[in-house]
């Protein structure tokens, strides 16, 4: 899905996401003031340390009871003001980053559903899935601890090294000097961290592809007893998420190894020059107390840095993986000036049409002509390949034409609402899709807050009441996961009335009887019957039977319409439908 793409950089990562602060910028605000109290009181510490030691070591009889109390009350009050704090960062913070995941997760969501058709053939739905939830998840943590964490090392780094100035100017340079080389490494390993990162996260999405293509056919899977197949399949899976795992495993061992070996160079260094400089006089007790506490203090600050790197990678590789769906580009959609289609009477005009895939400049359609009026019934045959879904797919703008116009009573499609456009068109498929839930909801989904009596209406004009009321639940009966518990027939009489309800002017019927035995195919096709009257109807037949009295039927060959006519001109003409009609006959 995304391998071949390359990296985005990490401004332009940062610049797209830091929007998403906008809504909760004052939440955000109180967390770095939170921040800064809980800076504050870590960096009091090493000073009353100075203070303490430097009266013990000149005028011990000044430390008295009273002075110590004073100084455990305002340390005390510190720490009660660093818990308030960290309190507020662990508790509210966190909940902004939730909120900004469920914004964000909102707006993937939004983007899916304008997606066209086009890019889900395209795309696994399990890597979507993969993007949607786990890489979310990572963004959550990172939109909390990024801005806080790199506030309070900045904000620890820069008091830290003022402080360490005032009290020795040139051991701060030699510390500070080495920081370069820290980050010269921290870059390597970072970049090659993002980047294993971002393989787990597409090998993951792989799994979860190869996981839901098994499960949602496991009745094939077991039909064919080929269970060790599917589980070598997700071995081998498996086996590539573990070794990118790995990669990313060595270079961040490789990453904390490092810093681990330089934060001990470090120590080295400030612990033989302090006692350098002690030995010279050029530091006093106190202040080499001090300066030690405070060297801690940056060492742990870069500790932090170095620990948090990893969260920053991974929430940089789910910010990527998110732009990346977010980026794909939206090929259908309302023109700025669109209009309501409103009342629609149903005449349909193909002028000149034709279309190729974006992908592909071979056209699948051309130079198509066609003139059909209210309540026509127009049948499309030929061989698979041919076009005919295409056709009746440019209709409601699953796709749209690359040549010509499609017009529905005078008004272009591509200058009305698409709301509108597909409001007014019902279509039935020979693969029926039942959402996970109960019958009377699969039905309502046709026209969202209809009453109970309109949806048993719409039922009973698609010939669906009798065998409903028969089911234990009746309208209330499960369907399961994707009416696995349904008959084919079913599932097709449900879907009809759901397009009953729905009530469009025109009807797109896509083989809707071609994989039912006969006994099902006599039932759904009087439903069929029933709905197509009064209305605009294309038919992609598959059996030939079923279009007899058709309007217009049309030959489609890869040619484009070869033939067109009614059942008994086409007969006449002894051509491509005759000889088609006649193999079907003698089956």
């Amino acid at each position: 899905m995304s391998e071949t793409r390359q990296p985005m950089k990490l401004g332009y990562l940062i610049k797209r996401f830091v929007p998403y602060f906008g809504r909760y910028k004052h939440i955000l605000i109180l967390d770095l003031l939170c921040a800064s109290l809980s800076t504050v009181c870590e960096l009091v510490f090493p000073m009353l340390v100075r203070y303490i030691t430097d009266i013990a070591i000149n005028d011990i009889a000044a430390l008295t009871v009273v002075l110590i109390l004073r100084i455990g009350l305002f340390y005390l009050i510190l720490r009660m003001i660093d818990a308030a704090a960290n309190f507020y960062m662990a508790d509210t913070g966190h909940i902004m980053g939730a909120k900004m995941e469920t914004d964000m997760r909102r707006d993937l969501f939004d983007h899916l559903e304008r997606l066209s058709h086009a890019y889900y053939s395209e795309h696994k739905v399990g890597q979507i899935m993969a993007r949607i939830t786990s890489d979310l998840f990572d963004i959550t943590e990172f939109a909390h601890h990024c801005p806080e964490e790199i506030f309070i090392c900045m904000l620890k780094i820069v008091v830290s090294f003022v402080i360490l100035c005032g009290i020795n100017v040139p051991l701060t340079v030699i510390i500070f000097a080495a920081l370069p080389l820290v980050i010269l490494f921290v870059k390597f390993f970072n970049i090659r961290m993002r980047a294993a990162f971002k393989r787990q996260r597409d090998k993951l999405g792989e799994i979860n592809s190869q996981v839901e293509d098994t499960l949602l056919g496991i009745r094939v899977v077991k039909s064919f007893a080929n269970e060790d197949i599917e589980a070598e399949k997700f071995e081998d899976g498996n086996e590539q998420f573990l070794d990118a795992k790995k990669e990313g495993y060595f270079y961040m061992a490789g990453f904390n190894t490092s810093n681990r070996f330089f934060q001990g160079m470090m120590y080295l260094i400030v612990t033989i020059a302090c006692a350098a400089f002690l030995m010279k006089g050029k530091i006093e007790a106190a202040d080499f107390t001090a300066y030690l506490l405070y060297v801690s203090t940056l060492l742990t600050t870069i500790q932090t840095i170095i620990q948090f790197t990893e969260q920053f990678q991974r929430g940089m590789t789910g910010i990527e993986r998110f732009l990346e769906i977010m980026d794909a580009p939206v090929d259908i959609h309302d023109a700025p000036d669109a209009k309501e289609l409103g009342a629609v009477r149903g005449d349909i005009k193909f002028d000149n049409v034709g279309f190729h895939y974006h992908d592909d400049n071979t056209n699948v359609l051309s130079g198509i002509n066609l003139d059909i009026k209210k309540g026509e019934k127009v049948a499309l045959v030929g061989p698979s390949g041919s076009g005919k879904t295409t056709l009746c797919s440019l209709i409601p703008r699953f796709y749209d034409v690359t040549d010509g116009r499609i017009m529905i009573d005078g008004s272009d499609i591509r200058g009305v609402t698409l709301k509108s456009l597909r409001s007014s068109i019902g279509v039935v498929q020979q693969d029926v899709y039942m959402f996970s839930g109960t019958i009377f909801e699969n039905i309502a989904y046709g026209m969202p807050g209809a009453s109970r009596e309109e949806v048993i209406a719409a039922a009973k004009r698609a010939g669906a009441h009798s065998f409903i009321s028969e089911l234990p639940r009746g309208y209330n009966t499960y369907v399961g996961e994707r009416g696995v518990k349904l008959s084919g027939g079913q599932k097709q009489r449900i879907s009809i009335a759901r397009v009953f309800l729905k009530n469009p002017p025109i009807i797109i019927l896509d083989e809707a009887t071609s994989a039912l035995d006969n006994e099902s195919e006599r039932l759904v096709q009087e439903s069929l019957d029933e709905l197509a009257k009064g209305r605009t109807v294309f038919i992609i037949a598959h059996r030939l039977t079923t279009i007899r009295s058709a309007d217009l039927i049309l030959v489609l060959t890869e040619k484009g319409i070869e033939e067109q006519g009614t059942h008994k001109e086409l007969l006449e003409q002894k051509g491509i439908y005759y000889n088609l009609y006649s193999m079907y006959e003698n089956m």
